[in-house]
């Protein structure tokens, strides 16, 4: 990074943190006790701040990482500032970490930027601080910033640990990914992915040897045809059942091994992946959490892929393969009429967005959700379309780590959401400075309506003070 660069991206990660903090203050001023989760994250981080390490909330549903974090960063700054009494381990407190986590999130995306788009020259260190800014103030994941919430922490450490795998350090990732399971047990999907990096690449490399031997490189087709798509997995099962390959991808993978083997340990012992609550959080095969990732995708990054070009492309290509498309719909209506769930939390609280969604969308009529299949056909045309400069064999493992992350989750949460969005858009092309602009300006007029919502539009359920 040049001077001038190193100044733009210290201002802008100062001038960010600035104003976190002042939206900080006007939160705690508004809301000073536990609201929503944070009824049973605060109590168990205050359990632990007096000690009482083998006590715990049978509701909460993650390992203890955020409160152990929580205790090794406030009791030592308690005992150099000499704070004394409730506001150690208050609730204001314990939300400050996750101010922490923030803005290690923004140095860490910016690193992540630099190191994925590395050989596109055309980029500038501006463009780069400003997809950073942007993504840094993700609608989803900032508003929780300001609560006492796992996801500012479980992105911090997801994000550094796929720093690391970048740079090939794989022991400190896979430890990183550790950090991340203790604060989700489903981050082991994106150690996985972190793995998958390395079997992509030295797949690519044998892929590319495979078609310079034939000399049909020319012939093969990127554009997704049957054909080529069988040769590939043709490819993929031929080199993974050879005892040669496997040892190698074992030999560069295997801290990320042992800690998913670790994982499986921990889900035979405890019975399931979800430690607490389990009832609420039983694994189900609901695949439509897919078709509302897409749509999600596209509606926080409509600048890039809902674009006059993108949606002429995708029509030409409906005429261009109308069997493909055709059955993609059959499969589609299918996977909506069988397994489509409704949590009882969707419909239970008033405080998430997505209860207004599935209320004001869902549930007009018993057809929308098969009227809206083409909708999730273009988003998941227009979501592949932006990734065709990635191997095919990255896309593939994303891919099975997008599905294994939302699939098996029952309840529609946009927190889900976060981790696989973030990999997405991080390799995604950089798009002309007015869609990056575009997209800066919609998070933030997202994120004011958000607070400002939330500040002012105030409300009691009955036989409730809060």
């Amino acid at each position: 990074m040049e001077r001038g660069g190193a100044y733009a991206f210290s201002a802008a990660l100062s001038g960010a943190f600035l104003l976190s903090c002042l939206l900080f203050a006007a939160i705690n001023r508004r809301q000073r006790g536990p609201y929503m989760d944070e009824a049973f994250h605060v109590p168990q981080a205050q359990a632990y701040c007096q000690g009482r390490f083998l006590q715990w909330d049978p509701m909460i549903t993650t390992l203890p990482g955020l409160y152990l974090v929580s205790v090794g960063i406030v009791k030592p700054a308690a005992w150099l500032f000499g704070w004394t009494g409730s506001v150690v381990c208050s609730a204001g407190m314990l939300r400050f970490i996750n101010l922490l986590f923030t803005a290690g999130n923004f140095y860490l995306l910016y690193l992540l930027l630099l190191k994925i788009h590395q050989k596109n020259k055309a980029v500038s260190d501006f463009q780069r601080i400003l997809s950073t800014l942007t993504l840094a103030t993700f609608p989803a994941l900032y508003f929780f910033t300001f609560l006492y919430y796992t996801d500012p922490g479980s992105v911090f450490f997801t994000l550094f640990a796929y720093l690391m795998c970048l740079y090939g350090n794989h022991k400190t990732s896979a430890l990183l990914g550790f950090c991340g399971f203790m604060f989700r047990q489903t981050n082991i999907v994106w150690t996985v992915f972190c793995a998958g990096n390395i079997a992509a690449e030295k797949l690519s490399e044998a892929w590319k040897t495979e078609l310079q031997k034939k000399k049909d490189e020319k012939n093969f087709s990127r554009k997704g045809s049957f054909s080529d798509l069988f040769r590939i997995l043709k490819f993929l099962i031929e080199y993974l059942i050879s005892p040669k390959n496997l040892v190698t991808l074992t030999a560069l993978t295997w801290p990320y091994i042992i800690l998913v083997i670790m994982f499986f340990v921990f889900v035979f012992i405890n019975g399931g992946i979800v430690v607490g609550d389990k009832s609420s959080h039983e694994a189900c095969l609901h695949f439509p959490q897919l078709f509302y990732f897409l749509s999600f995708t596209v509606f926080f990054s409509f600048p890039h892929l809902l674009t006059p070009t993108k949606i002429r492309k995708f029509f030409l290509s409906l005429q261009k393969h109308p069997v493909m498309y055709s059955l993609t719909a059959v499969i589609s209506l299918f996977l909506i009429w069988k397994f489509t769930y409704v949590h009882k939390y969707l419909l239970a609280d008033n405080r998430h967005y997505t209860f207004y969604v599935w209320r004001k969308i869902f549930q007009r009529h018993e057809l929308v959700k098969y009227v809206l299949v083409p909708v999730y056909m273009f988003a998941g045309w227009s979501f592949v379309d932006t990734l065709k400069l990635k191997s095919i064999f990255w896309i593939l493992m994303y891919f099975v780590c997008l599905l294994a992350a939302t699939v098996p989750q029952k309840l529609l949460e946009f927190r889900y959401f976060i981790l696989p969005f973030l990999i997405y858009r991080l390799n995604i092309p950089f798009s002309s400075l007015y869609r990056q602009l575009l997209e800066l300006a919609f998070y933030t007029v997202v994120n004011a309506v958000t607070f400002y919502i939330f500040l002012n539009k105030t409300f009691q359920w009955p036989n409730s003070n809060e």
